[in-house]
């Protein structure tokens, strides 16, 4: 994978695919310690101990439909190759939570990629899930939750255009609010 967003796009693939209804994504930029750390938190069924120090191994999934899984392997070494680390915490029933840290400008990182494209993918492509993201800088930090929009629109589809428009713009203002200034 090119950019960490895609990382996030998948895990939450595997939350909405253990039966999540609630999703919370954590980006946070620690900039003095030079640390990247992500997480991704689900209620969905969850695993136990010996299923989520395996999924770590590529030739280990829980999925049916092929017999690799290649998301949080390729995770790992990415975090692993930058001086971090990746932790997966589970429980059957308890959902979910996988947390990857990174060198922040460690030369072999990968880009963070486009933060407001990846919420809105998740948002528009699952709006029965509830999401959850902050974005953190420092002690700076943004936070969208679509349960407050939901209720607003009251039935309306997030997929209307000019809710689509209000979404996005509030999330891209959000992050870039807080961005920092130099991507390394």
């Amino acid at each position: 994978m090119r950019e960490l967003t895609l990382h996030l796009l998948d895990i939450a693939e595997n939350s909405i695919s253990a039966g999540a209804k609630n999703i919370n994504i954590e980006v946070e930029e620690e900039i003095p310690s030079d640390c990247l750390r992500f997480s991704v938190q689900d209620d969905g069924k969850g695993m136990d101990a010996a299923m989520a120090e395996a999924i770590t191994n590529p030739f280990v999934t829980s999925r049916t439909t092929r017999k690799v899984g290649l998301g949080i392997p390729l995770l790992k070494a990415a975090a692993e190759a930058c001086c971090g680390s990746l932790t997966i915490e589970s429980a059957p029933g308890k959902g979910a939570r996988v947390e990857a840290i990174f060198k922040r400008s460690h030369i072999d990182r990968m880009p963070l990629g486009d933060l407001a494209d990846t919420v809105m993918t998740l948002v528009i492509g699952s709006p029965e899930i509830h999401w959850r993201f902050l974005y953190q800088v420092n002690e700076k930090a943004f936070e969208f939750d679509d349960q407050p929009i939901k209720e607003q629109l009251e039935g309306v589809p997030l997929s209307e255009p000019a809710v689509l428009h209000f979404i996005r713009e509030y999330i891209e203002e959000g992050i870039a609010e807080i961005k920092p200034a130099v991507e390394y």
